[in-house]
């Protein structure tokens, strides 16, 4: 119940609206019932048999009103009026107090879900995606929100009239010969009742397809991010095998148990409905018959139980969509509900499309950093950093040098606020950085990623990301001290060149530069650099080597290096092995000690070794 009372919340912000088109659409779908009335009436007039009281007291009252006798033809001229008014005049009003509303409220739900889907995905924790790819997530989104949108309209402006409208069949049979309308009653119970029942079966299998689906959808998402390395391998037979095989599973799924579910159902419906159809048939005739109800009656009795038992049919159909797409709408409510990262509180708000910053507070660090006692593990039972205890002072550069494992990057991630130490703190200037708005804590920190993300866009569109009211003299400076001008000068159209998608039309080394110049522009309090010279040529590496010489003393500088030829200027070269801290000094220093930086520095000099 709980699931489907969100299904109704989604369009919460509308229910005004919606109660009023469904309320209009109803009546709509109630007014189409005065012409079988109207038309069994001029069949007793015809036949000279009485209209039905109230209708005969409307008569007299327009024939007293414009001084005419109520006869034949008064009466037949009523009757074309009320037919007149119901159709024709109705005709031009119904869309717009229908149709208009239904789509509206639909389209206006999808922005506002599109909206809170995108500030969902910038909430979420690092670690969900690591569990979640793109694809996964874009594929339950596009689903869910594409059958919000269509369903709404489908359920407001169909489902829920076409129920009034049974009720409302029920009543004028009701008053006609009540014998009828209980047997109308009952049926509908019965059918509908068998109808739900077979329903929630089917939904159960629609909601372990669409969890199959989404497995599916991961895996293309990944061949198409990895065609590189599948063709490399030559494994495209192996990957269609593994997908055809995917699609084969879901086709018998579909087929064999859902597909084939509800054809079943319709079959029986179906059946049910032209046994009772045949069953009012009778019952009807045997009234007449019996003199209980006119000729007009007998007509509008059988037209209006025709059209009852014919809605069915499309009311099965609609509940049927609905069980269709119960499961994907259920899911992206599921996503919805995905707890945020602690790191995302204050970022965002309901009201985060109005206002870009929640908090005014703006910082300015001296860059001093201090990690105090700090432990931390992605799994609480399974440490990866155990006590580290680091001061590094303002404007000093310190490297961070280890095997692959040893902690550097998870050590960074904590001082962005990615993750939160289990125990311990870190303080900048002396706050502990969890007191700080996290937005704007980070806005004075900047870093190169081994692995640079660049948008689709221009070059300038890139750089100016993290500060977009930077002038071209800025970026051409922060382009100069990380030697990017020397690729933008090739480039066709130079800093407005679109890059493509993920920047494939630029090198590893030249998106590593363009995220240093990036990086640079923000002029951060707090720089840090993850192997930002890992996938450089030596000449490349060598001007990056220089341009973080100029860098030296004018923040803080942070520097995580497999390469040790990286690091030897550094202040502080910080030695990492399982997660602790095992040595600490300068490059002579460490050289001096003898140990882990010694033994690794000597690998890398005789080429035996890279970590």
């Amino acid at each position: 119940m709980g699931k489907l009372k969100d299904i109704i919340n989604y369009f919460r912000p509308y229910w005004g609206l919606s109660i009023f088109s469904i309320a209009a659409s109803s009546v709509y779908e109630i007014i189409d019932l005065v012409v079988p009335y109207a038309i069994g009436q001029i069949l007793n007039v015809l036949s000279n048999q009485p209209l039905d009281k109230p209708l005969e007291k409307i008569v007299l009252t327009i024939g007293e009103f414009i001084n005419s006798p109520a006869n034949k033809t008064l009466s037949l001229g009523v009757l074309l009026g009320i037919v007149f008014l119901v159709t024709v005049v109705r005709a031009p009003t119904q869309p717009w107090l229908t149709v208009w509303y239904h789509w509206d409220i639909a389209l206006r739900a999808r922005r506002d879900k599109s909206q809170e889907f995108v500030q969902k995905i910038l909430t979420l924790p690092v670690e969900y995606y690591d569990v979640n790819n793109p694809g996964r997530i874009a594929g339950r989104v596009a689903r869910g929100v594409s059958n919000y949108t269509w369903t709404y309209p489908e359920i407001a402006g169909q489902f829920i009239p076409k129920l009034m409208r049974l009720l409302g069949i029920f009543v004028f049979i009701w008053v006609i010969e009540w014998r009828i309308a209980i047997l109308y009653l009952v049926s509908f119970v019965v059918i509908l009742a068998f109808t739900l029942k077979d329903l929630q079966r089917l939904i159960w299998h629609e909601s372990r397809l669409d969890e199959y689906m989404e497995d599916t959808e991961s895996r293309t998402s990944e061949i198409i991010t990895n065609i590189k390395t599948i063709k490399a391998f030559a494994t495209e037979k192996t990957e269609l095998k593994r997908q055809s095989t995917r699609f084969e599973r879901e086709l018998q799924v579909v087929e064999n148990r859902i597909h084939r579910g509800y054809v079943r159902l319709s079959t029986i419906q179906r059946t049910m409905i032209q046994f009772c159809v045949f069953l009012v048939l009778g019952l009807t005739l045997a009234a007449t018959v019996d003199g209980r109800i006119s000729l007009g009656h007998f007509i509008m009795t059988l037209t209006l139980s025709s059209m009852a038992y014919a809605e069915l049919e499309p009311i099965s159909q609609l509940s049927e969509i609905f069980a269709r797409r119960y499961s994907s709408m259920v899911r992206f409510n599921e996503f919805l509900k995905e707890p945020i990262g602690t790191d995302s509180e204050g970022i965002l708000s309901n009201d985060f499309v109005k206002k870009e910053d929640i908090s005014n507070t703006t910082y300015d660090f001296t860059g001093k950093v201090e990690f105090s006692h700090v432990n931390f593990g992605y799994d609480k039972e399974r440490r990866i950093l155990h006590d580290i205890n680091l001061l590094i002072e303002p404007y000093q550069t310190v490297a961070l040098v280890g095997r692959s494992g040893s902690g550097k990057s998870t050590l960074v991630k904590l001082l962005l606020r990615y993750f939160e130490p289990n125990e311990g703190k870190i303080l900048i200037d002396g706050d502990d950085i969890r007191t700080l708005n996290v937005g704007n804590y980070r806005r004075r920190l900047a870093i190169v990623h081994q692995e640079v993300d660049v948008f689709n866009g221009t070059v300038l569109d890139n750089l100016k990301y993290g500060r977009v009211d930077a002038t071209l003299e800025q970026v051409k400076e922060a382009c100069r001290i990380s030697r990017l001008d020397e690729v933008i000068k090739l480039l066709p159209q130079g800093y407005y060149t679109v890059v493509g998608e993920r920047g494939v039309r630029l090198s590893g080394g030249q998106r590593q530069r363009l995220g240093i110049a990036r990086a640079l522009l923000v002029e951060p309090d707090v720089l840090i650099f993850d192997e930002a010279t890992s996938s450089l040529d030596y000449e490349s590496e060598r001007s990056i080597q220089l341009a973080m010489r100029d860098l030296q003393g004018t923040r803080t500088t942070i520097i995580i290096a497999h390469r040790l030829s990286t690091v030897r200027e550094a202040d502080k070269i910080v030695v990492l092995d399982n997660g602790r801290i095992i040595e600490v000094g300068s490059h002579n220093e460490l050289l001096r000690h003898g140990g882990i930086y010694h033994r690794l520095h000597a690998l890398q000099e005789t080429g035996e070794l890279l970590v």
